[in-house]
């Protein structure tokens, strides 16, 4: 038998693992209740024998390695803190999903047309982008609980004040302070999530990270357009306000990682914009969401010109597909990495694209949205991990920033070139387009594949 030689913390102060107080390597990592405190108690804990006696663990060290083992696969997802990032992630993402179908229905309600409705949309993302690299940068030195609160607040003032816009001028301005607002608080709240999901299950937790949002996704749109048949825009505006500002409250409850900085640091890496070991999930996310640009912006105004019924069940269908595969996509990464995600989804997407420049009825409608919902729900999270895993501990705010650019990248771009795309050829071309955007990123993804060793394709 082998004797811990550090006392370890009460079961009720850990995080699923047992660890000694003063960090040292030794003694035995176990998370079992029912014995801890008793003298003399001992069990057989997974064909492991485990005694404890004044204030030790012992145990054979023959048989440390497994029980070290059987533990670190079990490590919490589900914390308190975990828990109140989703809830202010799904409240914020509510609120700003519920502005994404109706913003281009207040923009033609002003008086704008597709080109403009393509810039409103697109500035927004634009600012987003721009905003990301100090955000990156701020994570790392200012905090994350400052960058995420902040950038919540700039989205409760910013959505307020559209309920007293009536001019397409200051709607543009809001937009591009909506976007800063944007870029601060998801940047945080990725890099927030990924502290505090365990590294042997990242993909996973990013998952139902993910979900929060996608839960968002399912009512959001859907009930945004459902408000605007019954209330004004200025109220809609004003609920979603409301929506952030339950976010931020909750945000205010999270213990957030400590972050040490060094004076001087910020200097050093001033002209750093992006995690270079995050460039290749974040150049494939830009090719995949170019799509989204022109289903969030112009999918309405395409099904009510078609005459095709069921807008709000296509959002509906699509957040629902997309929750079921991010339940079993993430394991999936976890287990055997992008390789076996990333193709199958993008061949989703691709589908979903080529049926919507078609769409001849409500069924395929619905079809397109079942298959982008289920691609793109095991393409994102899985690059997003593939992104802050390749990339160092201490540059996952920055390695985060580079995959939420390339995000935003690809939306902005897409809503404003398929904005042109619209005015002048029509919305059907709009998803063929599209549909070749997810074919190139297919292509690169294979010529990463070739130039890199098998063993990094995991």
């Amino acid at each position: 038998m082998l004797q811990g030689k550090n006392f370890f913390r009460r079961l009720s102060d850990s995080r699923g693992i047992m660890r000694p107080k003063n960090g040292a390597n030794r003694g035995v990592f176990v998370a079992a209740g029912g014995f801890l405190g008793v003298p003399g108690k001992r069990i057989c804990y997974n064909d492991t024998d485990i005694i404890f006696q004044r204030g030790r663990f012992f145990v054979d060290q023959g048989q440390m390695g497994a029980l070290k083992k059987e533990n670190l696969g079990r490590e919490r997802i589900w914390t308190k803190d975990f828990v109140l990032i989703c809830l202010a992630n799904f409240f914020v993402f509510l609120g700003f999903q519920m502005t994404l179908p109706t913003l281009p229905l207040y923009v033609e309600h002003l008086g704008g047309n597709d080109q403009l409705i393509g810039l409103v949309v697109g500035i927004f993302t634009l600012s987003a982008l721009a905003v990301r690299p100090y955000a990156g940068h701020a994570l790392e030195s200012r905090g994350r609980g400052m960058v995420y609160l902040t950038g919540l607040a700039i989205f409760v003032i910013s959505v307020g004040s559209y309920s007293l816009i009536t001019s397409l001028l200051l709607l543009f301005a809001m937009r591009i302070v909506q976007g800063a607002g944007w870029g601060l608080s998801t940047t945080a709240a990725g890099t927030i999530a990924t502290d505090l999901i365990p590294a042997s299950r990242r993909g996973e937790g990013l998952g139902y990270y993910g979900l929060s949002g996608n839960l968002a996704l399912a009512f959001g749109p859907s009930l945004g357009l459902v408000l605007t048949e019954h209330i004004s825009f200025p109220l809609l505006f004003s609920i979603c306000a409301a929506l952030g500002l339950t976010a931020f409250l909750l945000s205010s409850l999270i213990r957030y990682k400590k972050v040490e900085w060094q004076p001087g640091k910020a200097a050093a890496v001033k002209w750093d914009f992006y995690e270079k070991n995050a460039l290749k999930p974040s150049l494939l996310i830009f090719f995949i969401t170019v799509t989204f640009g022109g289903i969030a912006t112009f999918l309405p105004l395409y099904t009510h010109e078609k005459g095709v019924a069921g807008i709000q069940w296509y959002f509906i269908i699509y957040a629902a597909a997309l929750m079921l595969s991010r339940i079993f996509s993430g394991k999936i990464y976890d287990r055997r990495g992008h390789i076996a995600v990333f193709l199958p989804g993008t061949a989703l997407i691709c589908a979903a694209m080529l049926l919507l420049s078609w769409l001849p009825n409500s069924l395929a409608l619905f079809t397109a949205a079942f298959l982008y919902g289920m691609g793109f729900g095991a393409v994102q999270p899985a690059l997003q991990a593939w992104a802050v895993g390749s990339s160092p501990k201490n540059r996952r705010g920055m390695a985060n920033a580079t995959f939420f650019s390339f995000f935003d990248l690809g939306i902005g771009i897409g809503a404003m070139t398929f904005g042109q795309i619209g005015h002048w050829l029509g919305y059907r071309d709009i998803y063929l387009t599209a549909a070749f955007s997810v074919l190139v990123s297919m292509g690169m993804y294979l010529w990463i594949l070739r130039n890199e060793k098998p063993s990094r394709a995991a």
